[in-house]
């Protein structure tokens, strides 16, 4: 089985710039507080180090 990324937003998006914003739709999160699940490959890998700032990563099996 594939690892796994839990992704949780912990700092607001306002003031942060618009491909930040984009990328946190993008993964899936609308509020502070929200968490998705997302496959381990470099895309999601990509997403997270963008905004890298604003989320807390686990890895889950």
């Amino acid at each position: 089985m594939m690892a796994r990324l839990k992704v949780t937003q912990i700092k607001s998006r306002i003031s942060e710039k618009q491909n930040q914003r984009d990328t946190l739709r993008s993964l899936g999160l609308k509020r502070i507080g929200d968490v998705v699940v997302r496959e381990d490959n470099s895309q999601n890998r990509g997403y997270v180090r963008t905004v890298a700032h604003l989320v807390k990563v686990e890895e889950i099996d």
